[in-house]
């Protein structure tokens, strides 16, 4: 099988997800050869012996969205993949679009990472982003939910149920580590970890605010990240340390460091930042959005608050100990060995692939017969 990946931007838990297929895939026996078309401007450089990376012209703009579909079904024509897996909405339509106006097109499946109509906008966009999904889940084989509250809520949107699947990700159990770092943590206080984009989506605003009005004398924050999609630049208080995008090639070695891991988003398809912190047994301060109590089970592998009602975030972090979150920490663990592994994403993957393509061959073969 030749597989081709198309993407829009490639950073944070999308380049998670990206390079932990990639890596499966380009060894495995069923699969021939694998490609990425991304997007050239917001995307992570994934080193991957093996892969071959292509790029198209793209940056989030209304001008940008015609010649990116072009050059997207440029490289499709070209590299000829039995099998296009697309990753996130927009990416979603410029693959799928075209295909409206052409007979013959290579299987398709699609995981939007998140679906539009499950963000915090207004019914009016909720309404059009569904009613666009649908139209194009005509051009699509295998719709891919990344988690039960994902399958759930494109349900009421009327996306195809006989096309719609769950697979929860997954990541690598090998923690990537660098050299020792030298961050000065104050171990007598209850160290705090964001990890993710500044944008509105993560939360992050709210928990500056709260650390920039709440100030807890027991807790430091720290940051990992930066602003991808808002244009607006966030104050960041003077209580919190901001520590940029870290290589995702180290990033364990800044998960071990830390007590916990904050997660505040307001709405999330699945926390994949979630399941790095239960690989490093680390426990997880959640709010209750979106897919987050999937992952999160109060007072068993970390703590979930409502984003209308921080006080309960206090209270939280005014009474937790450093042995309640070790013991947290290990319980989480134990979870995502279950349930979260890159080897239970990526052969379910795998064979959906394989099913689509023994599907064809005895579609070829039936159309076969009957000519004869």
């Amino acid at each position: 099988m030749r597989i081709l990946h198309v993407c829009e931007y490639v950073r944070g838990g999308i380049s998670t997800y990206i390079n932990e297929v990639l890596k499966f895939q380009v060894s495995a026996d069923q699969v021939s050869s694998v490609h990425v078309l991304m997007s050239d401007y917001n995307s992570d450089n994934l080193p991957i012996d093996g892969v071959h990376f292509h790029y198209y012209h793209y940056k989030r703009k209304l001008s940008k969205v015609l010649p990116a579909i072009i050059e997207v079904h440029q490289a499709i024509t070209k590299l000829k993949p039995d099998i296009v897996h697309i990753h996130s909405s927009f990416a979603g339509l410029f693959v799928r679009v075209w295909f409206f106006f052409k007979m013959k097109r290579p299987k398709i499946v699609y995981c939007a990472h998140g679906w539009s109509f499950m963000m915090e906008i207004s019914q009016i966009k909720k309404y059009i982003y569904g009613w666009l999904e649908r139209l194009l889940a005509r051009k699509t084989d295998i719709i891919v939910n990344i988690s039960n509250k994902e399958f759930i809520g494109s349900q009421l949107y009327k996306i195809p149920k006989q096309k719609s699947i769950v697979i929860p990700n997954g990541i690598e159990d090998r923690l990537f580590k660098g050299e020792d770092l030298s961050l000065n943590l104050d171990q007598t206080k209850i160290n705090l970890l964001f990890v993710g984009r500044f944008d509105r989506q993560k939360g992050i605003d709210l928990l500056f605010d709260y650390f920039k009005n709440s100030p807890l004398e027991n807790v430091n924050l720290y940051a990992i990240g930066q602003n991808v999609l808002d244009p607006a630049l966030m104050e960041i208080p003077n209580n919190v340390t901001t520590l940029g995008w870290v290589d995702h090639q180290i990033i364990d070695s800044y998960y071990e460091k830390f007590d916990a891991i904050i997660i505040p988003s307001r709405w999330e398809g699945f926390g994949l930042v979630a399941i790095e912190a239960m690989k490093n047994k680390k426990p997880i301060i959640a709010s209750n959005r979106g897919d987050l109590p999937e992952l999160v089970t109060d007072g068993v592998n970390g703590y979930l608050f409502d984003l209308n009602h921080l006080e309960q975030l206090t209270k939280i972090l005014t009474t937790v100990s450093k042995r309640d979150l070790e013991t947290l920490g290990e319980q989480g663990y134990a979870i995502y060995k279950e349930k979260y592994t890159s080897d239970k994403l990526n052969r379910r993957i795998v064979e959906v692939y394989e099913q689509l393509i023994n599907r064809n061959d005895q579609t070829n073969r039936s159309h076969s017969a009957t000519d004869q």
